[in-house]
């Protein structure tokens, strides 16, 4: 046997042997890399479906939760608010919310599920520029020229005016209604936020 076919054998057990570690380095590597594009744990919480207790709410009255880090607004609406929504409708600059964010049945005047009107959950973040606006509840506590407030949310970052429904009103800077989060009911007392009705 000649050194030449000696070298020509080791040469290819030397290939081989760098091909394979090479091989099992890569996968070693590309194992941690696709894995960081999974959502963390804490990130998969943040977007998980939140229950609310609602049983404590009395008419007139909001409370806060949080999802996705978000604010989310749920108001228990009087049945003087719930027609008040009809006073200021011409002052509105989309009363049908047909270029809003909300499910298909909160689609409404009310913008809440059918036969729970008196109940409003509304992301609280101004569509503007994502200030978080105030709940004025009071009749009157905001101007409205001719028209009196009948209650609803007020941002002082920049003047933008929502009703009890989360309609937004004509000239202010907000462009359309705040956003209306899936939700569904459990119970009487208890909804859940970031889940449909119905599914």
């Amino acid at each position: 046997m000649s050194n030449d076919e000696v070298n020509h054998g080791r040469r290819r057990v030397l290939t081989v042997a760098t091909v394979a570690v090479g091989a099992v380095g890569a996968v070693g590597a590309a194992v941690p890399f696709v894995g960081s594009w999974s959502p963390s744990a804490k990130a998969k919480a943040a977007g998980a479906p939140v229950e609310v207790n609602i049983s404590k709410i009395e008419p007139g009255q909001k409370i806060t939760a949080e999802w996705r880090g978000k604010p989310v607004f749920v108001v228990r609406r009087t049945k003087e608010a719930l027609e008040g929504l009809k006073v200021a409708e011409s002052m509105l600059r989309d009363p049908l919310s047909a270029k809003s964010i909300q499910p298909t049945y909160a689609q409404n005047e009310t913008r809440a599920i059918a036969g729970k009107e008196d109940i409003a959950v509304l992301l609280g973040v101004c569509t503007h520029l994502g200030c978080a606006p105030e709940f004025q509840p009071a009749i009157g506590s905001v101007d409205l020229g001719a028209l009196t407030w009948q209650g609803g949310f007020f941002c002082k970052c920049h003047g933008s005016k929502y009703d009890l429904a989360g309609r937004v009103f004509q000239g202010v800077p907000a462009p359309t209604n705040l956003e209306v989060p899936a939700y569904k009911y459990i119970s009487d007392a208890v909804i859940v936020i970031g889940e449909d009705q119905g599914a």
